[in-house]
Formats: structure tokens, C-alpha cells, sequence
């Protein structure tokens, strides 16, 4: 089984991925969980979330990388800001899939407002998708974009499929990106 929990910022996708493979681990399932290197902001060897929940994770830069230690007897493999690893993630997933439960969570959609990564085939695959939403921080409704607060790129660039992303991505946190609805992602800079 294939599941993505995508959304924006700061809606709870790597909460809802640690919940879901805690919950794999109270049921004595063989749990494996990854996530991307460039991700070093609270942890760099744990799926974090904003509000501090923890699980331990192997960093990858490349999904060859996480073939390369998933082990054999894995029940269920998370894999958190799944938006920055390379196309090979796609079939990485639905391979694994086939014998174990694969659970992917990260941004759909990027501060411009364009489909991440190898997001859009992830989701056209998945079993289940949970879409998530947070609160805008301008007019409080429920937002599905994320906005970037500040154009400067200060930390790691990453390229996806050979499309040049310069300046598209930057990891960061509130400092650097807020949740919005999409009127005020669009309307107020």
C-alpha cells in the first residue's frame, strides 16, 4: 500500500507521518523510516516536526540511497520531504509497496504554487492521499499554500529531474516560509 500525506507547510504532514509509524510500532511491525538530507533543521537524524515530535530516520540524498539500506522483513518505510529526492523515489515507492506499507509525506505544491518534485506521480499512484491544510497566518482561514518570506537562497539548492530550481528551493521554517490561504498567497506579498 502506497500513502501521501502532502499539504503545505506547517500542517502537520511530518506529525502525521510520525504517527503513523508509531502506531506500525505498537502493532510490533518492523518500521524503517527516511528522509531527505538537505532536511537538517531540527534533526538530522529524525523525522521532526515544527512542534518537536521526533522519530528516528536514516538521512538519504537519493533514493538509490534508501534501497541501499531498507533491509530485508521491512513492514512499513516512511519517508518524509519525499518532494526533494529524485524521480527514481517513484518507483522506488511503488516497488516497496508491492510487499510493505510505504507512507510519503511532503509538500505538494512549492512556493510558486507549482507541483513538486515527483509529487503529482506519487499522488497519481497512491492508495490513500490525505491532503492537509493549515491556518493562514493572515486571515486565520485554512491554507494549502506555502509563501516564501524571503527571496535570498542561503541554504542548499537541490535539482529535480535536471530542471534548474535555483532560487526554488531553500529549507527553512517559519523564518523563511508561512502558511496561506490562497487568497493571500496570491493577493498580499
Amino acid at each position: 500500500m502506497l500513502e501521501v500525506v502532502c499539504g503545505p507547510m506547517f500542517s502537520g504532514k511530518s506529525e502525521e507521518l510520525i504517527r503513523r509509524v508509531r502506531r506500525a510500532q505498537i502493532a510490533k511491525q518492523h518500521v524503517r523510516c527516511f528522509k531527505h538530507a538537505a532536511d537538517d533543521r531540527y534533526d538530522p537524524e529524525a523525522v521532526a516536526s515544527h512542534g518537536d515530535m521526533r522519530f528516528s530516520a536514516r538521512p538519504a540524498k537519493t533514493a538509490e540511497e534508501i534501497w541501499a539500506h531498507v533491509g530485508l522483513g521491512v513492514d512499513v518505510v516512511g519517508i518524509d520531504e519525499v518532494q526533494f529526492f529524485d524521480v527514481e523515489i517513484v518507483g522506488l515507492a511503488r516497488t516497496l509497496s508491492q510487499k510493505a506499507r510505504v507512507i510519503c509525506a511532503g509538500l505538494d505544491l512549492d512556493y510558486r504554487g507549482k507541483p513538486f518534485g515527483a509529487m503529482p506521480a506519487l499522488l497519481a499512484l497512491a492508495d490513500k492521499v490525505t491532503k492537509l491544510t493549515a491556518v493562514c497566518v493572515l486571515c486565520g482561514s485554512d491554507a494549502a499554500r506555502s509563501f516564501r518570506k524571503t527571496p535570498e537562497i542561503e541554504s542548499a539548492l537541490l535539482t529535480l529531474e535536471g530542471e534548474d530550481l535555483s532560487g526554488t528551493i531553500r529549507v527553512g521554517a517559519a523564518d523563511v516560509y508561512e502558511a496561506r490561504c490562497l487568497g493571500c498567497w496570491r493577493d498580499k506579498p
